[in-house]
């Protein structure tokens, strides 16, 4: 058995992603989604080893310790805590953490909570001023350059090399969109057109305002626990079957091919093989689309397709295609609290695998193997989860 196959999902739970105006915060919504996927695992408080929090920045919470806070207000004092972030791939990073802890012998049952109110603590403007420092503080963070300006460099090489178009970017776009309108705890359930996509502000040529995720609130839970001390009611349930991590050079300019998330092929490249299957094994997948070209980018560089453009134009990332991808609405749709992305992305793969998720969306065929996939920066650091179902499911 590999390591990673001794990580059985106990419990997932996400909470609406959305803007809230409610006077509600951090720490209200890790605790909704904590009771909820405590619920589904059938543990009790004192069966947890370990938190593990993922937030990506203290500027968005204002909480230097968030792990330690949360296990207090949990009811968790006594576990061990700790504070994972990675950029926009913080979630993974925490459920690649708990994966490792649970291999290790040392831990039986881990929670993970991705948070951030990305939506509701600071301005827009200075929202996005902060994501600047994302990438190089030096060369890119105080000079002013937007995140969206970088991801539109990455995205022109990329649709020189392959040849997109501004119907490649709509039709991502009108997908993500359509699909959320299926979630009921998505933030943009909107359905929007080709018409109304071109006619959308232009942010950083090519990319329109409705080509791009929006920013938003909420969290996110998972239980890990090792196969040998899952409850009994969920002996079934998916695993983690194989985890992958990389990096990419931090400035675009220095990539040989700027166009390229290479970080996010090696990543799969070692998720694959430790889970003993090809790319084309995978049968659904929530990819990392902060903005539609980066949807493309991703289902390339991670092996779904030697051609995403002319794959999602024929329909084999639908709902109904052979690797239905972003079901969720993805962070166009559902919505992006950065701590909560990889984490929420793993804990939908999970209730997908399980045929759990919202009616509407979930796939009448159930695959054997799902893909979360997240990365930070302009895939600087990136982070895949490959899941499985269960024995006997």
């Amino acid at each position: 058995m590999t390591p990673s196959a001794q990580a059985v999902v106990s419990g997932a739970a996400l909470t609406p992603f959305d803007r809230r105006k409610d006077g509600t915060g951090f720490r209200d919504w890790s605790r909704d989604a904590f009771n909820a996927a405590l619920v589904m695992s059938t543990l009790e408080p004192q069966d947890l080893d370990a938190i593990i929090v993922a937030s990506e920045s203290d500027f968005f919470s204002l909480q230097l310790n968030p792990a330690s806070i949360l296990a207090t207000d949990l009811g968790l004092t006594g576990c061990a805590a700790m504070r994972c972030e990675g950029g926009g791939a913080s979630g993974q990073v925490a459920v690649h953490a708990a994966v490792d802890a649970i291999a290790s012998g040392r831990m039986r049952h881990v929670l993970v909570i991705g948070v951030d109110p990305s939506a509701s603590s600071l301005s827009g403007d200075a929202m996005r001023g902060l994501y600047g420092h994302s990438f190089d503080t030096w060369s890119d963070g105080l000079t002013g350059v937007t995140s969206t300006a970088l991801y539109a460099l990455s995205y022109k090489a990329f649709a020189v090399e392959f040849g997109t178009t501004e119907e490649d970017l709509a039709t991502v776009t009108i997908q993500n969109r359509a699909n959320a309108l299926q979630n009921p705890n998505a933030h943009l359930k909107r359905a929007d057109t080709a018409d109304q996509i071109s006619q959308s502000p232009l942010v950083a040529s090519p990319y329109r305002k409705l080509h791009c995720s929006p920013l938003s609130d909420g969290a996110a839970a998972l239980i890990l626990s090792h196969v040998n001390a899952a409850p009994a009611a969920r002996k079934h349930a998916p695993r983690i079957a194989g985890i992958g991590a990389a990096t990419d050079h931090m400035h675009i300019g220095a990539r040989a091919k700027p166009g390229n998330f290479s970080a996010k092929t090696s990543a799969m490249l070692r998720a694959t093989r430790m889970a003993g299957i090809t790319p084309d094994d995978v049968g659904l997948a929530e990819v990392y689309d902060a903005y539609a070209g980066a949807q493309l980018q991703a289902l390339q560089a991670l092996g779904l397709s030697d051609n995403a453009a002319k794959d999602m134009q024929a329909g084999v990332f639908s709902p109904t295609g052979t690797c239905p991808t972003n079901l969720s609405g993805g962070l166009m749709g559902q919505g992006a609290p950065v701590g909560a992305t990889g984490v929420g992305q793993t804990a939908t793969c999970a209730l997908l695998l399980e045929g759990r998720y919202h009616e509407k969306l979930q796939t009448q065929t159930i695959p054997r193997y799902a893909l979360a996939d997240t990365h930070g920066g302009l895939c600087t650091n990136a982070n895949v989860t490959i899941l499985s179902q269960g024995p006997g499911a």
